[in-house]
């Protein structure tokens, strides 16, 4: 039992690492909850970007929504309060939407903490933003796995909210890394305002991001697959990607997904998920089934 015991543990360290492999540079207090991180800026009472790995499994878990809105304890200076959006007119905005976190009790309720809302215009919140949530989670059905940064952006900003003074953005980025296929990148920057139209309309390249936010994402790939990825406008490579079959409920075809995905497994040479791509409907290759098991 305790050999099962440390196994486990082992696994879950070198996930919670590779899920930190492409968290941005923390200008504000660095906050790391179950599976998504943040970077608290208490000048405006909320974060300059949240981070996280998302995986297919998280998009098909059977945990539903806690709605249990509450400080965050582990920001020092103290969190955003309930009462600040109270009557405020803005939405709880989720930057780590509870949607993408279903696998567990604990990671749902996670989503709820106020270090992980930012005030959103209702019509934005419900509506283009949603369904800017929506197509990342079949990104991911597709991919099997997603790296995802969002935050607000503190540029024309609309004012600011309750006691705290929690400030409301001007704009919101969510911008996506898949090392798939030779690696993928995908941003969008939209205006908070109601009446936006389709997010496809606001797809711009992670470097447009860069320059309006200062953050410098994904900086720890190597300088020539950044720039070059980096670089690309708009979001095409990304519109043909189609959830496998099945794959919204953890099934397949016949045993088989019809596109390949990464594997799970991790090598155990460089303790790193394996770059090999598998059609076997755990989602492991041939030389990882023994961690499937």
């Amino acid at each position: 039992m305790r050999h099962i015991i440390l196994t486990l543990l082992a696994l879950f360290a070198v996930s919670y690492l590779s899920a930190q492999g492409y968290e941005p540079e923390a200008r504000g207090e660095l906050i790391r909850h179950t599976c998504y991180s943040l970077s608290y800026i208490e000048e405006h009472e909320q974060p300059e970007w949240v981070y996280y790995l998302l995986k297919s499994e998280y998009v098909n878990g059977a945990v539903g929504r806690t709605d249990d809105f509450r400080p965050d304890g582990a920001v020092s200076t103290g969190s955003a309060q309930l009462s600040d959006y109270k009557g405020s007119g803005y939405d709880r905005g989720h930057l780590c939407p509870a949607g993408d976190m279903k696998q567990s009790q604990r990671a749902m309720s996670e989503t709820f903490f106020l270090s992980n809302m930012s005030p959103q215009v209702g019509a934005f919140n419900r509506g283009v933003w949603s369904s800017l949530e929506g197509q990342v989670r079949q990104w991911t059905l597709a991919l099997d796995s997603l790296y995802v940064v969002t935050g607000p952006v503190f540029k024309d900003n609309i004012g600011t909210i309750g006691a705290s003074r929690v400030t409301v953005p001007g704009y919101y980025y969510k911008v996506l890394y898949s090392p798939a296929d030779g690696g993928m990148m995908a941003a969008f920057l939209l205006p908070n305002a109601a009446g936006l139209g389709k997010y496809i309309g606001y797809a711009v390249s992670v470097d447009s991001v860069e320059a309006v936010t200062g953050i410098d994402f994904f900086c720890q790939l190597p300088d020539s697959v950044e720039e070059r990825l980096e670089a690309v406008a708009g979001c095409a490579a990304w519109l043909s990607l189609r959830p496998a079959a099945g794959s919204e409920n953890g099934t397949s075809v016949d045993g088989q997904l019809t596109r390949a995905v990464q594997c799970k497994g991790i090598a155990k040479s460089t303790g790193k998920r394996c770059r090999s791509m598998t059609r076997n409907a755990n989602g492991y290759c041939n030389a990882h089934q023994s961690q499937a098991r």
